[in-house]
């Protein structure tokens, strides 16, 4: 045994020697490779640069699509500045030549352990290099070209040096590159005069901008902003009192007006996703050459923000997106908002309904629009919903539901999909959930984070291309400084409904662009389904998002209002979002859904569906007048009724008493009766429900009864006898 052990250490050494030879060989080997690279010291201080945008027709997007990073001088930043950016990112940046071997290691032992190659232990002067002149792919070649340029651009640039030209290149969200963007963006001030709070809070907001954003995530950016001060305490950058007076002082913004959309406009999202595909920072593709060939029709570009800017939102921010259903491109897209609308996330309200709950159940054969539901007061362990105006309608359709977005009904559906599976669905349609995402109230657009408006104009597609989803893009293709196609948009498409399930789906949202929330859609010549969805500001009448998703069979449309800073606002998804949509397709060319082959038409009847809540059809017996016809899947048709199949039920009780006879009667009210007396009709009863009493003669009783519309009738004969005559018992003489 302990031969076996020593000769097992022996091979678990040579394998790890050879390892890291290989590794330590495949390293050298790169590093020679790429010796001979040299750094574009120009790219590192260039402020003006352009990013060429063009439109569907090739014509170049002329607005929003440069940006400066006003470049500033160490010696007009506090030293407070940039001493925060050194202790969170970089403590031993004086000491190094650009590497910290020590930090690689400990990177390299965390990403073994993690089995991802996660951490990247990179110095600010890596940084620096990886933002002018390399991809964000966490590859190893990538990371020895990294290693390669920070060497030689030490040796040439100060400390200073590369210290100022990363402060004027790094990210700090909301499309601010550099300090001086940022100051001004989140402080509307020059670096000059940041304070040592302000400070911090930007060092901390780098890592991850929108994690550590202190407009959508004020509590992580303040723990952000703290464990900065903390570390500069560590490093005697601050002193005691210093620390203690800034990490006791709240985040305070005075955020910029960036003035015409600049944030939210058709460009800036086309760069955020060209950075994505490239995995380049925005500065690294403007000085790369790429050319970025999108989906924008300048007409429907023009006339969204038209639309939106005619629109009277009541001082709240708002989106609106229009996609393209065929190609998953989207031909407009505009927003207004201090903040990225498209970085945010918002809760969905009931435009997630069919998503995650009605599209699911239609797709596992659980329900067809014709399906009663009850509308009562239910509780789920201890979730209790409500719907919005408080009351409870009994049964109502799925139809109905949908259409007037009722709560309970959702509810109620979900738990009989089931959440994982329903769940699984919606993340099919491109819809994100937390860990915590765990309760019913997800039916209600309940989630921890939610959604933006590019994905439920994806996810809305699905039901207009039936039942196929693919992610919408802003960007066509991308050529390089060559001319040469980088890249190209090749929709993925993947079946998640049936046809037939998606056209009900579509069938149910277009009564309610008739009848229901999204009414103002009811003259549209075109056929247009719609979902309208309400958020609800806790605690008080005002609101926090309202939506309205819309699509014809060609194209989707999408609108948002709501705060960012979560301040409450005076709209519902039916008045402007819907509004907005209106304006949009009042002139849009007349299309038809499809109806796909698996879809019928059958007769119900709705007797049964009256009396017992059940979808039944009709049988040959069926009278017209309890008859309606109704669309089904052919993978899920209801049973056929029992109901006329019979002679009509007569059911009724004979009574005499002293004075008349009578009978008790049971009635339908979808059976008419006729009452004789001794062969004399003496009533004739029809649309009547319950028990009549009906008096009549001694002798001869008959009722005959028929199915209301049809001549065939059923009959019931009794005979009712006077009771045995008294006779009187004659008095005696003596008592007359």
């Amino acid at each position: 045994m302990k031969k076996f052990v020593k000769i097992f250490t022996i091979c678990l050494i040579f394998v790890a020697l050879t390892g890291f030879l290989s590794t330590g060989l495949y390293i050298g080997s790169n590093l020679i490779k790429y010796s001979s690279l040299e750094p574009d010291y120009s790219s590192l201080t260039a402020s003006d640069v352009k990013i060429p945008i063009l439109d569907k027709n090739g014509k170049e997007i002329a607005d929003k699509n440069s940006f400066s990073s006003n470049y500033v001088r160490l010696k007009e930043m506090p030293p407070h500045t940039y001493q925060s950016f050194i202790s969170i990112e970089d403590k031993s940046f004086y000491a190094h030549n650009g590497i910290n071997p020590k930090r690689i290691l400990g990177a390299t032992f965390q990403n073994l352990k993690n089995r991802s190659f996660s951490q990247g232990a990179s110095t600010i002067s890596q940084q620096l290099i990886k933002n002018t002149h390399l991809s964000s792919a966490k590859t190893i070649q990538r990371k020895i070209k990294e290693i390669s340029l920070t060497l030689k651009m030490e040796k040439k640039l100060s400390k200073e040096e590369i210290l100022e030209s990363y402060l004027n290149v790094i990210y700090f969200g909301n499309n601010c590159y550099g300090i001086l963007n940022a100051s001004q963006y989140y402080f509307s001030k020059p670096c000059k005069d940041l304070t040592l709070e302000e400070s911090a809070m930007l060092a901390g907001i780098i890592k991850s901008p929108t994690k550590y954003s202190p407009i959508l995530n004020k509590n992580e950016c303040l723990k952000r902003r703290n464990i900065v001060l903390s570390e500069m305490l560590k490093d005697k950058k601050i002193s005691e009192t210093e620390y203690y007076q800034a990490i006791n002082k709240p985040i305070t913004l005075n955020l910029k007006n960036k003035g015409e959309n600049k944030l939210n406009s058709y460009s800036e999202a086309v760069i955020d996703e060209a950075k994505k595909i490239l995995h380049l920072p925005a500065k690294q593709v403007a000085l790369g050459g790429y050319r970025i060939h999108t989906y924008q029709d300048p007409i429907e570009q023009a006339k969204l923000e038209k639309v939106l800017e005619e629109t009277d939102f009541l001082s709240a921010d708002y989106s609106g997106m229009i996609l393209d259903v065929k190609s998953h491109g989207i031909t407009a897209y505009i927003g207004k908002s201090t903040y990225k609308i498209l970085d945010a996330k918002r809760q969905p309200g009931s435009t997630i309904k069919p998503i995650l709950v009605y599209g699911p159940a239609l797709n596992e054969d659980i329900i067809s629009p014709e399906t009663q539901i009850l509308d009562e007061k239910i509780k789920i362990n201890e979730y209790c919903p409500e719907n919005v105006n408080k009351k409870f309608s009994g049964y109502v359709s799925v139809k109905d539901a949908v259409s007037k977005s009722i709560n309970i009904p959702a509810v109620k559906v979900l738990s009989y999909v089931g959440l994982e599976k329903a769940k699984s669905y919606a993340k099919s349609m491109g819809i994100e959930f937390d860990k915590k995402d765990s309760s019913y109230a997800l039916a209600l657009g309940g989630m921890t984070y939610g959604v933006n408006i590019k994905d439920l104009c994806s996810a809305y597609s699905t039901f207009a291309n039936e039942g196929k989803f693919a992610e919408g893009r802003f960007i066509s293709f991308i050529t390089n400084s060559s001319g040469k196609i980088v890249y190209k948009h090749l929709p993925s498409e993947k079946s998640v409904l049936r046809k037939d399930s998606s056209y009900l789906m579509t069938n149910m949202l277009k009564s309610s662009a008739k009848e229901g929330t999204a009414k103002k859609l009811s003259n549209i010549k075109t056929e247009i389904a719609s979902k309208t969805g309400t958020v609800g500001k806790p605690h008080s009448k005002q609101n926090l998002d309202a939506w309205n998703i819309s699509y014809t069979p060609s194209t989707v449309y999408g609108v948002w209002a709501g705060n960012l800073n979560n301040e409450g606002i005076n709209i519902s998804g039916g008045n402007q979002p819907t509004e907005v949509v209106k304006k949009l397709v009042e002139r849009a060319k007349i299309e038809k859904f499809a109806q796909p082959n698996e879809i019928v038409e059958r007769e119900i009847d709705t007797l049964t569906l009256e009396k017992e809540h059940r979808v039944t059809l009709a049988n040959n017996s069926t009278p017209k007048r309890f008859k309606k016809t109704c669309i089904f899947s052919i993978f899920n048709l209801p049973a056929i009724s029992e109901n006329f199949s019979s002679p009509a039920e007569i059911n009724f009780k004979a009574f005499s008493n002293a004075k008349k006879p009578y009978i008790l009667l049971s009635t339908e009210k979808h059976i008419s009766y006729e009452i004789y007396c001794n062969s004399v009709l003496i009533r004739s009863i029809t649309e009547s429900e319950g028990e009549i009493n009906i008096p009549v003669d001694y002798g001869e009783i008959k009722v005959k009864a028929r199915y209301i519309g049809q001549k065939s009738q059923n009959e019931k004969t009794i005979n009712i006898s006077p009771p045995p005559t008294q006779i009187k018992k004659k008095k005696n003489w003596w008592e007359e």
